[in-house]
């Protein structure tokens, strides 16, 4: 099911629960079966619905930034995925790819499926729009992919799907950048942390700068040890804004929508709105059959 995309891929995953509970009811066939799982419908559909529009609304209406110019936050980027080192394999397939996930399934006696191994890769890739890179941390991330596989030996059903090093990559997700740009201590700040490290080591302290050896540092001593202190906390500066900047994105703090996908804005978007209006048919169809299992005797 093509929920497996993500763990909580909502409006799918409660599209499931929707078929589940009318192959329950055709299955027990009786009343009360059928008032509960024409009950749970709406709900269900009331929440796939919510679930639909909210990402429709937030791919719609995030505007999409460049690499180089976005600002620190949530973001909307689209570039082309590039390998970032070492190059990954899939587990399945034995393809090089960005990003996989697999499912193994076992055929029991009774012709029924079970998932007997499964997994996903968390390892980084990059997005390349042109004007910059971004490294992507797709860990948490909802990620809706075109590339699947699937296909049965013997008692065994193997499903991969994946990210390819040259895709258009689609993203919604936390954008940080980290380098000599972001350095924001000041010069007072990292002196005081270099003399807070160096009295850890009092003895070498002592040796250095305890020039009459009396175990007591004077005004004289204290003055040179802070000296030494601000051409060392000088070098650390100069090195650390001389860090070149890396931009990441991952999933939001806040618990927004962190999506990855190759598959184009537009595409998503009208996906969404057909997810949507799918929900409202299935909640007014389910209000329907509830409200005349009621009228029966």
């Amino acid at each position: 099911m093509f929920s497996s995309l993500r763990r909580s891929y909502a409006e799918l995953l409660t599209s499931g629960a929707q078929l589940l509970l009318l192959g329950v009811g055709f299955h027990v066939g009786t009343r009360e079966a059928w008032l509960i799982c024409l009950g749970l419908m709406p709900v269900i559909s009331l929440f796939a619905w919510y679930s639909s529009l909210h990402r429709l609304r937030i791919i719609s209406g995030t505007p999409t930034s460049s690499v180089a110019s976005a600002a620190q936050g949530y973001v909307e980027l689209q570039g082309r995925g590039r390998d970032y080192e070492p190059r990954l394999i899939s587990k399945l397939r034995g393809l090089p790819c960005l990003w996989y996930r697999y499912r193994i399934e076992e055929k029991n006696g009774k012709n029924e499926w079970s998932i007997v191994d499964s997994g996903e890769t968390s390892e980084p890739f990059l997005l390349d729009d042109g004007s910059g890179t971004c490294i992507v941390d797709p860990s948490g991330a909802e990620i809706h992919t075109k590339h699947k596989d699937s296909w049965s030996e013997a008692q065994y059903r193997y499903t991969e799907w994946k990210l390819i090093g040259g895709d258009y990559v689609y993203t919604l997700g936390q954008f940080m950048t980290r380098g000599g740009s972001t350095v924001e201590s000041s010069l007072n700040e990292e002196v005081k942390q270099v003399l807070a490290e160096w009295k850890l080591d009092m003895p070498k302290l002592r040796e250095r700068f305890d020039l009459n050896n009396d175990g007591i540092f004077d005004d004289k001593e204290w003055m040179l040890a802070r000296q030494a202190a601000r051409r060392e906390a000088e070098k650390r500066l100069a090195a650390a804004r001389a860090e070149p900047d890396m931009n990441f994105l991952m999933q939001p703090r806040d618990g927004r929508l962190f999506l990855i996908s190759n598959i184009d804005q537009d595409t998503l978007a009208r996906r969404y709105l057909v997810w949507s209006w799918l929900h409202v048919i299935i909640l007014l169809g389910s209000l329907a059959g509830l409200t005349w299992m009621l009228s029966k005797p």
